[in-house]
């Protein structure tokens, strides 16, 4: 078998679409089972229903970066539309912006983590590989 026939066979056995999807549902990417989080952000070393080793992800910056993207992309213009359509007071805004990032950020940081997991699980990534 030829390297290039073995790199197509290992991405059909992981398809990244699902393993990505139950990583974003905060699952397991291999069975979709078991939780991926023993706590808010920190992944557990295996899965508790079919034991596949998670502690090689190595999502680092990646999840915040993202994060920080998206929301602001997000509250940027509405902030803009709420202003031209309402002009709120300058406190209004601030303390509602605020508090909407921050919500947005807490509510977001997990699904993007657990999707970048489980884009490294199912590309064989960091020691996903056996």
């Amino acid at each position: 078998m030829s390297q290039s026939e073995s790199i197509a066979s290992d991405a059909l056995d992981r398809p990244t679409k699902p393993a990505m999807l139950r990583g974003a549902m905060c699952r397991c990417p291999a069975c979709g089972e078991g939780k991926l989080y023993k706590s808010y952000l920190k992944v557990n070393d295996h899965c508790p229903a079919c034991n596949e080793a998670l502690h090689h992800q190595q999502a680092d910056d990646g999840p915040a970066y993202l994060t920080i993207l998206l929301v602001s992309h997000l509250g940027a213009p509405l902030l803009l539309a709420i202003f031209v359509a309402y002009r709120p007071s300058a406190m209004t805004l601030l303390l509602s912006f605020s508090l909407g990032a921050i919500v947005m950020s807490l509510l977001l940081l997990p699904v993007i983590k657990g999707a970048m997991v489980g884009f490294q699980w199912a590309r064989r990534m960091h020691g996903f590989s056996a």
